[in-house]
């Protein structure tokens, strides 16, 4: 197994009892690279010590639609900042909108996702787009109010065929991850045919979303052996060269050598 994790959360408190020794296991197992994506100002920087901590590791900084309660936007001067500093850094995310968790907020979370936009284009970095019950703005934004100079990927992306019609045709990469596997999930294999190989990456979004066999339980990385089966399965290939081509994926987005 050779592949890369585009999206896990290893600082979260659920890996504080293990997770040096939970990371070199998953690492000596085959999991080559792994991006620890920043989601809030303290995430952010938790996610840039990991990355430094481990030459294996990388990291985005960003503030996601469900941490900007009590935030303004000169605050995301400290995420240009991080991001600038860091060369460990590929890209700002995860940015978005959130209608799901958060209804009363809708035109804050449009202010915070452009703003970081227009951060990505200055340092020349893709996004990560964190988007849930809000295709259709999300959309919008993307194709009529900025224009991203290196794209991104849409994280973990929603099951919407034409969320993932439109982000193609944006450029975009749709990153898979547990769900896909899931029994109850609706249009997982009409999606997965959809993607071409060449724009597909996979996560595990760790500790959240663990894929069948093993959902319910705490995530990591080791389980993308699971999604990248499911794909696999789906697109009638090897596991193998799904997991080559997600790994070539993911290092040409991020433009990690």
């Amino acid at each position: 197994m050779r592949v890369f994790d585009s999206h896990a959360h290893f600082d979260d408190e659920k890996f504080d009892l293990d997770r040096d020794d939970l990371i070199q296991e998953i690492h000596k197992n085959g999991v080559e690279r792994i991006i620890s994506a920043g989601y809030s100002l303290e995430g952010s920087k938790k996610a840039i010590e990991l990355a430094n901590k481990y030459d294996f590791f990388y990291a985005t900084c960003g503030i996601s639609p469900n941490d900007i309660d009590g935030m303004k936007l000169d605050d995301l001067r400290k995420i240009y900042n991080l991001a600038k500093e860091n060369e460990k850094v590929v890209a700002i995310g995860e940015i978005g909108l959130d209608y799901y968790w958060n209804k009363e907020n809708k035109e804050k979370q449009k202010s915070f996702f452009i703003k970081q936009i227009e951060i990505a284009n200055e340092l020349n970095l893709p996004i990560v787009i964190h988007t849930r019950e809000a295709v259709m703005d999300t959309i919008d934004i993307l194709k009529h109010q900025i224009n991203c100079k290196k794209y991104g990927v849409f994280h973990c992306c929603p099951l919407n065929i034409e969320l993932v019609k439109e982000a193609l045709k944006l450029g975009f990469y749709i990153s898979m991850a547990g769900p896909i596997t899931f029994k109850n999930s609706k249009n997982a294999e009409e999606i997965i045919n959809y993607v071409p190989l060449d724009k597909i990456l996979i996560e595990t979004d760790s500790p959240y979303l663990a894929p069948e066999p093993v959902r319910g339980t705490r995530n990591n990385s080791s389980n993308l052996k699971y999604i990248a089966q499911k794909i696999a399965n789906v697109k009638q290939m090897n596991v193998e060269d799904i997991e080559n081509a997600t790994y070539n994926n993911t290092c040409k987005i991020f433009e990690i050598k």
